[in-house]
C-alpha cells in the first residue's frame, strides 16, 4: 500500500509552534477542552488510563483536571506514529491537531489500537468552514496581484465526509458533531497575529516560498475589510469550525444491530396502525391543480 501524500512540512510546524510557545493565544483551545469536558461529564464514566495527543497537551490536561472530567493522563506528541502501546488505554482525546495529520485515518487507527474494549476515542479538530472569509480574501488579492493562485490556507474537510473515517478506523458507535464560532477582529494583522500565537500558519510543503509583493497585505486588509465586516462596526469578521468526533473500540458488551429478519414483532402492531402492501394507496388521491 503506498504512503499518503505529505501535505504539510513538520519541520516548519515544529517551528511556527515554538515560537508560538512563547506567547501563546490559547482562547479556542480553551473553548475546544471545555466542549471535551462536557461530553467526558456526560460519559459518567470513571477513565483510569489516558492519553492526550496534540501540541497543547499539558494546558489540555490542566483544563479537564480543572472541570473534573479527568485525572491523570499521559502527554503524547501528535508525531505521525504515536508512542502508545496496544490496548494500554481507556481513554485517548486528540486535541486541536488532527487537521495538521498527513494520515488522519491513520491516526485514529493507532488511536483505536491504543485502546482496550470499549475504551473510548475523542478528537477534535478545525473543520472546513474554519477561516473560509480568508481563504477567499487571500485568493482575490493573489489574482489580482500575481495573476494565479497558491495554496495559503490548509485543506479542511467537511463534517459530512469526516465522520465516516471514524468506520474506516473500525470505531464502534462513531458520533461526528461541530460548533462553529464567529469571532471577531479589529483588522486583517490582527488575525494573522493570533494565527501565528497558535502555531496555526501556512506549512504545506506546496505553499509559495517567494517574498509577497509589498502591497500584498494591505490589499487583502482592504478586501477583507470590504467582504468580511463584523457586525460591530470597524471590526471583521472570521470562522472557526471545530468538528468533534467520538468513537468506541469495538466491545462485546456494546449494543449491536440485531440481525434482519430477527425481530418479535410486526412494525405496524407497534405503531397501532394498519400494514398495507408496499405501493397501495392510503387515502384519497388529491389532484394536481398547477
Amino acid at each position: 500500500m503506498s504512503a499518503p501524500p505529505v501535505l504539510f512540512d513538520r519541520a516548519a510546524l515544529a517551528l511556527r509552534r515554538a515560537r508560538a510557545a512563547k506567547a501563546p493565544a490559547d482562547f479556542l483551545h480553551r473553548v475546544a477542552a471545555d466542549q471535551i469536558s462536557e461530553r467526558l461529564i456526560e460519559v459518567n464514566r470513571t477513565f483510569t488510563d489516558a492519553a492526550i495527543i496534540g501540541p497543547m497537551a499539558v494546558f489540555w490536561r490542566d483544563v479537564l483536571q480543572q472541570t473534573g472530567a479527568l485525572g491523570a493522563a499521559t502527554l503524547v506528541e501528535d508525531a505521525p506514529v504515536f508512542d502508545l502501546a496496544p490496548g494500554s488505554l481507556d481513554l485517548v482525546i486528540h486535541a486541536l491537531a488532527l487537521h495538521w495529520a498527513d494520515d488522519p485515518v491513520g491516526q485514529l487507527v493507532q488511536m483505536r489500537r491504543a485502546l482496550r474494549p470499549d475504551g473510548l476515542m475523542l478528537a477534535v479538530f478545525f473543520g472546513g468552514q474554519s477561516l473560509h472569509e480568508l481563504r477567499t480574501v487571500l485568493a482575490q488579492t493573489e489574482v489580482a496581484l500575481r495573476g494565479g493562485l497558491s495554496p495559503r490556507v490548509a485543506p479542511m474537510g467537511e463534517l459530512r465526509e469526516l465522520g465516516s473515517l471514524l468506520q474506516r478506523a473500525g470505531l464502534a458507535l462513531p458520533v461526528a458533531d461541530s460548533v462553529t464560532l464567529n469571532i471577531t477582529y479589529a483588522d486583517l494583522p490582527a488575525l494573522i497575529r493570533d494565527l501565528r500565537a497558535m502555531g496555526e500558519t501556512n506549512v504545506m510543503t506546496t505553499r509559495d516560498r517567494r517574498p509577497v509583493p509589498r502591497n500584498f497585505f494591505s490589499t487583502a486588509a482592504r478586501i477583507y475589510a470590504e467582504s468580511f465586516p463584523a457586525d460591530t462596526p470597524g471590526r471583521i469578521a472570521a470562522t472557526a469550525e471545530l468538528v468533534f468526533l467520538a468513537g468506541w473500540a469495538p466491545a462485546q458488551t456494546q449494543q449491536q444491530p440485531l440481525r434482519p429478519g430477527s425481530a418479535q414483532q410486526r412494525l405496524a402492531d407497534a405503531l397501532g396502525t394498519t400494514e398495507r402492501p408496499a405501493g397501495e394507496a392510503t387515502g384519497r388521491a388529491t389532484p394536481n391543480t398547477d
